[in-house]
């Protein structure tokens, strides 16, 4: 696969930065499939259900990448490939959705919620493990596999 053609296949994971075993265990298992299927993963590159994605996606080779709040590259987790810091803030979320082709949303609170709505305002479909699977407009996922047959099914008229 070229270069160009996998950057065309970055999925936005979305979710809290802090959050339990249960939910970080989702994500990883998110990450990895997601990988292993060829996506690239995009995420705010800190702690909780971003790092446990990036941790997936990397136990299986795939590039990840963290769309920072602050200003320092160092404040990524250590699972992330490609740091970019941005001094924005939750601003940034803007910049994580629009650098995905579909945002996956693993449970979260309000700055998930904040992104869901950026990525339906921006035209991007949404697929949601979890919590704010009522929200109209979503793609409802029953678990790990139902969400990345979900981005497959999506990104397939995209590619």
């Amino acid at each position: 696969m070229t270069r160009a053609k996998q950057r065309l296949r970055t999925v936005s994971v979305i979710g809290a930065g802090q959050c339990g075993y249960e939910t970080a265990e989702l994500a990883e298992s998110l990450g990895r499939l997601l990988a292993e299927a060829g996506f690239s993963i995009v995420c705010g590159g800190l702690s909780g259900v971003m790092e446990a994605a990036c941790k997936g996606a990397r136990s299986v080779g795939g590039l990840t990448i963290g769309i920072l709040p602050g200003t320092e590259r160092a404040e990524a987790n250590a699972y992330v490939d490609i740091p970019v810091a941005t001094g924005l803030g939750q601003m940034r979320n803007s910049l994580v959705v629009r650098n995905g082709l579909v945002s996956v949303a693993v449970e979260g609170g309000s700055g998930t919620l904040s992104e869901i709505g950026l990525a339906q305002k921006a035209g991007l479909p949404v697929v949601v493990l979890g919590r704010w699977a009522d929200l109209p407009g979503v793609h409802p996922a029953r678990d790990v596999e139902h969400a990345v047959a979900l981005v497959k099914r999506l990104t397939s008229a995209m590619a």
